[in-house]
Order: structure tokens, then sequence, then C-alpha cells
């Protein structure tokens, strides 16, 4: 069964002239984005590092230049802009295009792709969330406290993994410029992937190998309404990302997304041609922690915004443990072994709970049971 608010789309709510945001938005006072402004009126915004991609694929470029710009980045703030990506700025301005076209499609058609599947096939009253499709995210109590936004979630790689079921006919040109859009980011990801393992000294096939081949790609459409009163509520609820990497497209007009950094948080600048390659869960593990996945959030505004994320995991085989290779007496494991399906698996009900996946499957070491820690050791 699942949760009569799942079916409650946040764009129907905001063309309904609210005068506020329902109660199922409203944050506790303590941790409303205007809570900050009694230390911190208006969030600076972050000098975030630049990095150009194209002249990380020089193998040569190691310890200097870019590639230690790259480490550096990854290390300070966890997140970078990207230029050198190749792709045109007109290309990604239609590809937000076309999410802002399906987003504004009537919603009996966005229906047809819905999250909320029947799952004995009979029509019955058998329904359940699922991952892929459209809609919110997953809402599991009447005390969860919802983001203010709805979302297209598609799985793209591997290819023959898809299901097309639930990737939209309309607009017709959203499909091709999925398609374009996916082998393009992919390159972006696997060039600073490969980097990233020279800037810290190895091969870089060192994280390719350890990711595998047939990386499981996510691509979320989310659309962010006007709201109200946005001082209220979240966007999209701090988090870390449930990834290796993720490459970000970013709405070239409107802002929102936000970094937690050095205890406050901060604007991230709006982009109008670079995309944002931010540090996940997964990069976090198997660096041993020198580089760590960074907090972020959006918050609202009275005008809307959508952007397009790509979210890249290991095969779901694969183990997720800190590196031998960056594991010793100075710096011993942080985290404890799990495979990559189970750690995807459990970023689900993490994110529903408002918690880090990493801190909800207790993941770091430090956070073992003693009991369970002498099993292991």
């Amino acid at each position: 069964m699942v949760h009569p608010a799942q079916g409650q789309m946040v764009q129907d709510l905001a063309a309904s002239d609210l005068g506020a945001p329902p109660s199922r938005y409203v944050l506790r006072e303590k941790d409303r984005p205007a809570a900050a402004g009694a230390t911190q009126a208006q969030p600076e915004l972050a000098a975030i590092p630049t990095v150009d991609v194209a002249r990380l694929a020089d193998p040569g470029d190691v310890g200097v230049g870019e590639a230690a710009g790259l480490r550096s980045a990854l290390q300070s703030w966890g997140l970078f802009a990207v230029t050198g990506h190749g792709m045109p700025e007109p290309f990604l301005d239609e590809v937000l295009a076309a999410t802002r076209e399906f987003f504004h499609l009537p919603p009996e058609e966005k229906e047809r792709y819905s999250n909320v599947v029947d799952v004995d096939g009979g029509g019955g009253e058998k329904f359940q969330f699922q991952p892929e499709g459209y809609g919110i995210d997953r809402v599991d109590t009447d005390e969860q406290i919802l983001d203010w936004c709805d979302r297209l979630y598609l799985q793209v790689q591997p290819e023959e993994e898809r299901r097309l079921e639930f990737w939209p006919a309309h607009p017709p040109a959203l499909r091709p410029l999925l398609e374009e859009y996916t082998l393009r980011s992919e390159q972006v990801f696997r060039r600073v992937l490969a980097a990233t393992a020279r800037a810290l000294g190895f091969d870089e096939e060192f994280f390719s190998d350890k990711v595998g081949e047939r990386v499981a790609t996510y691509a979320r459409f989310t659309y962010y309404p006007p709201c109200p009163q946005p001082e209220l509520v979240y966007g999209l609820k701090p988090h870390t990302d449930n990834s290796v990497l993720t490459v970000l497209l970013l709405d070239k007009n409107v802002g929102g997304l936000q970094l937690f950094k050095d205890g406050r948080w901060l604007d991230i600048p709006v982009l109008t041609h670079e995309l944002l390659v931010v540090a996940g869960d997964e990069i976090e593990i198997m660096s041993n922690g020198v580089f760590m996945a960074p907090v972020h959030r959006v918050v609202t505004s009275d005008r809307e915004r959508m952007s397009v994320v790509m979210f890249y995991q290991p095969e779901p085989h694969k183990d997720l443990a800190p590196s031998e290779e960056l594991v010793g007496e100075e710096r011993p494991a942080l985290y404890t072994k799990l495979k990559a399906k189970d750690f995807g698996d459990g970023f689900w009900d993490a994110f529903a709970a408002g918690e880090r996946t990493i801190d909800f499957l207790k993941v770091k070491v430090e956070q073992q049971k003693p009991e369970a820690a002498a099993v292991s050791s």
C-alpha cells in the first residue's frame, strides 16, 4: 500500500493559488531556510571552483594544473563547476526546455508515467511506490515533511535495463535529447573519475575498475513550482547523493541550490553554460574519506525552477569499501564493506527519513555497535 499523500503533485497545489503551503510541507521553525537568518540574513554566494574537463584528459596533468585543482575542489568543497564539457549551450537549453515542456503537460498525460504502480497487474487495489517514473519522492509516514517538488526519475544506463514504459512520449524531443545527453554526460563522468584517480597518484583506471564498465546511471528531472511562502519549505531537503559522482544541469535563470560548508549554508551561483559535478557517498567511501560528499539542499522562490541530474553508481554486485591503497596505520578504514546494491536500496529509506545513507546504514566504523565491531575485526 502507498501513503495517501503519494498521489498529491506539488505542481497541482501551486496552481491552486494557495495563500500558504499546506502543513505537510511546512518545516519546524528551527529547520526553516529563514531560520539561519538570525545570524545569516542572506546566504553568501559560494565562490565554487571551476575545472576544465577538456584539460583533465591530458595524462601529464598530474599534481599541477587542472588535476591539482580537481583534487583541491573535491577535498575543500566536494563539488565544482565544469567547463570544457563539449556540450553546446543551445543543446543544454534544449534539454531544459524539453524538461519544462514535460512538466507543463496536462496532469493526465504525466500520470501515464506514475511511480505508483499496480503490483498485482490486475487493476486491483495493490499499489506501491517504486523509484522510477513521475511523481513525488517516497512518502512513508503521516509525520514526514514533504519537499516542494515533483520529479521524473529514470534509469538510463545500462541501456538494456531501461524501463521505457516510464520514458515520456511527449514532448517528442525529450527521448532523443535524453539519449544524447546521457552519452555526453557519461563522458564527463568518466573523464573526471579518471582524473580523480590520477590526482591521488594512481592509474586512471583505479576507480573505474571499482565501479565497473556498466555503471548504473539514473536521470532525475526535478520541477520546483513557485511557492507562496518559500521561507517555510524545502524544495529538496538536506542530503548527500547516492552516487560516485553526480553531474547536474541547473536552471540557468533561477538559483536555489545551497551547500552546507563550515557550519553555514552558501548559495550555489546560477550557471549559464557550465555543469556542476558533486561528489557522492560512494566516492567518499572508496576514497576512505579523502573526498567528502557535501550536504546540499534546494530552497524555493516565487519562480519555477528545474534541473536535470545524472547519478552514477557502481555496478550493483560491486563491493563498496575503502580502497586498500588508502588505508593504513595513520588512516584506518573509516567505513565498512557492503554491496553497492545494498547501499543503493538503503538510500530510499534514508532519504525518506531525512538521513544520510552512510549514517542510516551505520556504514561508518565508529557507528558500529561494539559487539558488531568486535565480530568484524
